[in-house]
C-alpha cells in the first residue's frame, strides 16, 4: 500500500488519490492481466462511449498494456481478454516491455552505445561545406 503522500503528489506510481476515489465511485472491474494491471469501465466519455481505464501495477507505463487489453481500452473491441468470447488476432504479438534505457534497448550500428561498427560511407555522399 502506497503512502497517502505518494497518492496525493504522484501520478506515475500507480494511481493517485483522485483516481482511487473516482474508481471507487464509478469503476466496475473488468479484469486483470498477467502483469497485474487492473482494468475498469464506468460512466460515459464525451462521445457517449463507455469510459475505460487501467490502474497499473507499479509505475504507470503505457507499454505495459498487452495487445488484447490495448484494443479493449481504445474501443477497438468490446470483448475484454478475460471474456470467454475473446479470440486474439493471428497478427497480435505477445507483450514485450519497453526496453529503453536498459541493456536490451535497440542500438543501431553506429550508435555510441553499440558494439557494432558503423557502416562505411560509400562515396554517394557529398559533405556540406560552409559557403557552398
Amino acid at each position: 500500500m502506497k503512502t497517502i503522500l505518494a497518492q496525493i503528489f504522484t501520478w506515475w506510481n500507480g494511481q493517485n488519490l483522485n483516481t482511487r476515489f473516482d474508481t471507487w465511485r464509478h469503476g466496475n472491474k473488468v479484469g486483470t492481466d498477467e502483469i497485474g494491471n487492473v482494468y475498469y469501465e464506468g460512466g460515459k466519455d464525451y462521445e457517449g462511449n463507455p469510459r475505460r481505464w487501467v490502474i497499473y501495477k507499479g509505475y504507470s507505463e503505457a507499454s505495459a498494456v498487452p495487445p488484447g487489453w490495448h484494443g479493449w481500452l481504445h474501443h477497438r473491441t468490446d470483448t475484454p481478454p478475460t471474456s470467454d468470447d475473446y479470440k486474439p488476432r493471428e497478427w497480435e504479438k505477445s507483450h514485450i516491455p519497453n526496453l529503453t534505457g536498459t541493456p536490451g534497448a535497440y542500438r543501431p550500428k553506429g550508435s555510441v552505445l553499440s558494439t557494432q561498427e558503423r557502416p562505411r560511407v560509400t562515396g554517394d555522399y557529398d559533405a556540406w561545406t560552409p559557403g557552398s
